[in-house]
């Protein structure tokens, strides 16, 4: 992922899971693995925004290669994380994720070693995928090792220690590329992936889904080969014109197999994305909303370090250090929100925290923005921190309440993949944008995020049902 955010919904994958009772120690110690592997995960996605102008110039990347370094991850991580779910289910949790963070690791280390553009995205393909399978199964863990009345503890203790990586993860990536090199960022997985397997296997008890007897490899196949088909049309529109008969192919292809995997979800006896689930208006307007809010999201947040570093002058340090006050107010607020969506309903809740999040995007892309961090990056910062915080925890409890409990772990898990997909997109689209000639992409690119951020409030008001007002997590 690219934002300083987890995606909505984590906290009901590790709810929805079942607990046997365990020692105290051994939870401690299951927790700390299932901390270190989500947050190795979570931070290099993140820290890899403020290393892109730098890998750019070492690699000699061209303004599509760019994109697909951020894009490959983001591609087999949303396309695959809801049979990653499922293979934790089917094979045993712990299983799953070593493999995961073991992968995740020999890949980061392939990053680390890159020669040119094209082996760092092909190994950015390989964390995506690995990122796949420990993520789900990190969050399954903990749902299988606390019990109902721990969980609220566990739940904070984990969502805590994400909030203060994603406040550091890229302040530290960019002293590292300042200082050391970009590679470097890549590195200091090793040792959390060491760390990490060394606490799985020493206190996680494995565990598993009696119920779930098979994967469904065909709809993983067709959404990855979909949505790459999609993300290469619209990145290869940059260098190859409207014109190109291969763009046009490409995004034929890429529609015809999205559509493929519907059809195929539609008959599979155990899909991986449950069509019945979007009977609910509210679920299908949950989905949407976040679809237009994640999308504004990423796309603000992947091409704000490259504007600040490219036209401001700012360190790689310096523009990541611009993003703390996103994840400090969230960290801080977002108990109080909860609560407002308790008392107030998600629908009001989901309408203006949106729109607010548009207006600090509008303000990110105005002519002031080089005048100073205090005056230009600071108070846009914290509107659109107060609009993301307002938005985040009634989304969480609206896509949970709108499907039976027995379908909260699945519902959640399709929630978290839309929020990638958004991201995926964001780059692709608003990167023909932000690399077209001229100076005027940047304030193109926030005009656009704010405009989706916008059209998010208007589905909260439209779709989401005012009885949708309690939190399931």
């Amino acid at each position: 992922m690219t934002s300083a955010l987890h995606p909505p919904c984590d906290e009901g994958v590790i709810r929805a899971s079942p607990c046997p009772d365990q020692p105290a120690p051994r939870k401690r110690l299951a927790l700390a693995a299932t901390v270190l592997g989500s947050s190795m995960a979570f931070i290099d996605g993140s820290v890899v925004n403020v290393a892109l102008p730098a890998m750019r110039t070492a690699l000699k990347a061209d303004a599509g290669e760019v994109q697909w370094i951020v894009n490959a991850y983001l591609l087999l991580l949303g396309a695959l994380v809801l049979i990653g779910g499922s293979a934790g289910d089917r094979y045993g949790r712990r299983r799953v994720f070593v493999l995961g963070v073991v992968l995740f690791g020999l890949a980061s280390l392939g990053c680390a070693l890159a020669p040119d553009a094209g082996w760092l995205i092909a190994a950015r393909a390989g964390q995506g995928i690995a990122a796949a399978l420990l993520v789900p199964a990190s969050l399954a863990i903990l749902g299988a090792t606390f019990s109902d009345a721990e969980r609220g503890g566990a739940i904070g203790a984990w969502a805590g220690f994400g909030a203060v990586t994603a406040a550091i993860g890229p302040v530290l990536g960019g002293w590292l590329v300042d200082h050391v090199s970009w590679r470097a960022i890549f590195l200091i997985n090793l040792p959390l992936a060491a760390a990490t397997v060394w606490l799985a296997l020493a206190a996680v008890r494995e565990s598993r889904d009696p119920d779930v007897d098979r994967l469904d490899w065909l709809g993983a196949g067709l959404a990855a080969t979909g949505l790459g088909a999609v993300t290469w049309g619209l990145t290869a529109i940059g260098e190859r014109g409207w014109g190109s008969l291969a763009v046009w192919a490409a995004l034929a292809v890429g529609a015809a197999l999205l559509a493929a995997f519907v059809v195929s979800q539609a008959r599979e006896k155990h899909p991986m994305m449950p069509l019945s689930l979007y009977r609910s208006r509210t679920f299908s307007g949950a989905n949407l909303l976040t679809l237009a809010l994640y999308f504004g999201l990423t796309g603000a947040l992947f091409f704000l370090p490259f504007e600040l570093i490219a036209r401001h002058g700012y360190s790689a340090a310096g523009a990541g250090a611009t993003l703390l006050p996103l994840s400090l107010v969230m960290g801080t607020l977002s108990g109080v929100a909860g609560k407002a969506a308790d008392r107030f309903g998600a629908r009001p809740m989901l309408t203006i925290g949106p729109i607010v999040a548009g207006v600090g995007f509008a303000l990110l892309g105005a002519p002031w923005l080089g005048g100073g961090y205090w005056t230009g990056v600071l108070p846009a910062m914290l509107v659109l921190a107060v609009g993301m915080t307002i938005s985040v925890a009634p989304l969480t409890s609206t896509v949970m309440g709108a499907v039976a409990a027995s379908h909260a772990g699945v519902a959640s898990g399709v929630n978290n993949a839309v929020a990638r997909i958004a991201g995926l997109l964001a780059v692709a689209v608003l990167g023909l944008v932000y690399f077209a000639p001229g100076p005027q992409g940047y304030p193109w690119v926030m005009g656009i995020s704010a405009a989706a951020a916008v059209a998010a409030g208007i589905v909260g008001a439209l779709m989401i049902e005012a009885k949708q007002a309690t939190r399931a997590g």
